[in-house]
């Protein structure tokens, strides 16, 4: 497939029924992780215009494990997250979608960026464990819902991890 993502208006099911096969296409026959979450964030960010699209990737740290920064696009980030803090840690620590309407209502939240108003994160399982998580930062509030749960959860079940 070209590089070039076909982007579309409408509503949101409508958009994300256009991305999905174009993400699938971007990622056939690429077996790098690291390129095909690269491209996924590009695409994500490309579309729907997020504040911030990425990856934190579950990587051995001194005292365990901690999420490192993976790839993303965006302003720059917080490059490593400790298991059940803010709310990427909390995904990871209990293995399940957070929707953030409001991030400043959320206990503990990182601030890595003072634009961001609302989040979702995606954990994302391997052998029944968490492998990464999705990160989506918005400028505005109550963007995220189930939909995008849904359809972000289809995305990243298309990465294979060896």
């Amino acid at each position: 497939m070209a590089e070039d993502l076909s982007i579309i208006t409408g509503s949101k099911q409508e958009q994300y029924a256009s991305l999905l096969p174009q993400v699938k296409a971007l990622l056939e026959g690429e077996p790098d992780l690291i390129a095909n979450m690269a491209n996924i964030a590009a695409a994500l960010k490309e579309q729907f215009g997020w504040l911030w699209v990425g990856f934190y990737i579950v990587k051995p740290a001194p005292a365990g494990e901690e999420l490192v920064l993976g790839p993303f696009q965006g302003p720059v980030a917080c490059t490593r997250i400790k298991k059940g803090r803010g709310v990427c840690g909390s995904s990871w620590a209990n293995a399940e979608t957070l929707i953030v309407p409001d991030v400043e209502k959320f206990p503990g939240h990182i601030a890595c960026s003072s634009l961001s108003k609302s989040e979702i994160v995606i954990p994302i399982l391997h052998e029944q464990k968490v492998v990464a998580v999705l990160d989506v930062d918005s400028n505005e509030y109550n963007q995220f819902d189930e939909t995008d749960q849904h359809y972000l959860g289809q995305i990243t079940g298309m990465l294979q991890w060896v």
